[in-house]
């Protein structure tokens, strides 16, 4: 693995050639990955995988046009025959009035923040070893747990370096650590799975193992011998961790690049109150150990916290520069690089600010509802924000919750439950999305 020190000098190298062989201006992108992964089941080793990469993508504009290519073969003479064909590309391409490099007086300059997104202890295979065998056994010791599924411990470094024709040249490193345990309670066709998983960049910052396997095991027991749901309107409220899938689907609708393409249901709707005046959702790239925190974004830009949504209401678009210039507006720092391609758009560190009422307290006057901890399938328009996804979790009975619950559909729009949503106070930081329980009245369920 490069450190990013020669992760940006090769990044610098690849713009170099794209400008020798004709191109105006250019950009490169270096990603490298590296992880080892243990799985155990039943008390005994199961797989051990390790896995390395690196990627180099370069984007060159000629003109008013541009073309991308990648690739994995870092050899001079590769690279070489990789600039060339991008520009001979980009010749042919049509030309793009909003393609380009991102404004040059606004890239990062300085001292990039220090985030903390490396590790400097690196757990070895027997170290890892150590964290699955925990979690499983803890899970196994759970009462009603009748098989498992296995356990995993991984650990993995990355780096990623960006470097431009006009001024920008940047590189970080990040490490990974995960421990997971998924297990089976019950006998025949009454048997039910679930599991816990815990990643973070450092080791130090994820729960002991047996909280790990604990969790997967009493989550499993207390799926066992579901009813079903009547079909009607009812409270939903969502578990934590599939409450966060909700942000998901605002952040995708404020992409800079859907509503550019009138594809998003929060189009025209900048102005309205989205939320209930006390629902506030913060992006911060710059979170000490964040999972998704980044000095700078994929076109170079700074990246600095920010208030998607105060006092319920839009603070306005995820931009990259691209975006920016159809919309008429200034760039935020929220593009994204991955392989090949034009950049993307992505947020960060993404929570829901947590309420002023416990998960208790938001369930007290519900006398018939539902608790999700599972959601099913992919049934979200984007452009229309119509919702309906498959779901299991347990009844809420006058306040409480009940037994489990599964084979049921949840339905509504999200404008409507964006409206209706009401958050908890109990937030915790285990995801790159962390939200807490999360309530949303009158939604439809389609049960029995």
């Amino acid at each position: 693995m490069l450190d990013p020190h020669a992760a940006r000098d090769r990044a610098a190298a690849l713009v170099e050639r794209a400008r020798r062989a004709g191109a105006d201006c250019a950009d490169a992108a270096y990603i490298a990955d590296s992880s080892e992964s243990i799985q155990v089941r039943l008390g005994k080793l199961e797989d051990v995988e390790r896995s390395e990469s690196e990627y180099i993508a370069l984007r060159a504009f000629v003109g008013g046009s541009s073309a991308s290519i990648g690739s994995s073969d870092l050899g001079d003479a590769a690279l070489d025959e990789l600039a060339q064909r991008v520009v001979a590309m980009a010749r042919l391409a049509p030309e793009d009035a909003y393609a380009g490099l991102a404004p040059g007086d606004r890239l990062a300059t300085g001292p990039h923040p220090e985030l903390g997104l490396v590790d400097g202890d690196e757990p070895g295979p027997a170290d890892l070893r150590a964290l699955a065998e925990a979690a499983e056994a803890a899970a196994r010791e759970v009462a009603g747990v009748t098989n498992s599924e296995g356990a995993g411990a991984s650990a993995g470094q990355g780096v990623f370096a960006l470097v431009t024709s006009h001024g920008f040249a940047g590189a970080y490193a990040t490490t990974s650590r995960s421990v997971s345990a998924s297990v089976i309670a019950g006998e025949g066709g009454g048997m039910q799975r679930d599991y816990a998983w815990r990643s973070a960049r450092h080791l130090a910052d994820l729960p002991p193992p047996e909280e790990i396997g604990r969790l997967a095991g009493e989550r499993t027991v207390r799926r066992l011998a579901p009813a079903r749901l009547a079909s009607g309107p009812m409270p939903v409220v969502f578990d934590p961790r599939v409450g966060g899938s909700l942000v998901g689907h605002l952040l995708g609708a404020m992409s800079g690049a859907a509503i550019a393409r009138g594809a998003s249901f929060l189009l025209g709707r900048e102005d309205e109150q989205l939320f209930d005046s006390a629902v506030t959702v913060i992006d911060d790239p710059l979170r000490l150990r964040g999972l998704r925190s980044r000095p700078f974004d994929g076109e170079g830009l700074p990246t600095a916290p920010r208030a998607l949504v105060e006092g319920g209401r839009l603070t306005g678009w995820l931009l990259n520069a691209a975006a920016a210039r159809q919309l008429g507006l200034p760039p935020t720092g929220h593009a994204a690089r991955g392989g090949g391609g034009a950049p993307g758009i992505a947020a960060s560190n993404t929570h829901v600010v947590p309420g002023t009422v416990s998960p208790a307290g938001l369930m007290a006057d519900i006398a018939d509802g539902v608790y999700v901890t599972e959601l099913i399938g992919h049934g979200v328009n984007g452009v229309t924000g119509d919702y309906s996804r498959g779901a299991s979790g347990y009844r809420i009975v006058q306040g409480e919750i009940a037994g489990p619950v599964a084979e049921f559909t949840i339905a509504g729009n999200l404008i409507d439950m964006f409206r209706a949503l009401t958050p908890a106070d109990d937030l915790e930081w285990h995801h790159a999305v962390n939200v807490p329980t999360l309530r949303v009245d009158g939604m439809m369920i389609a049960g029995d």
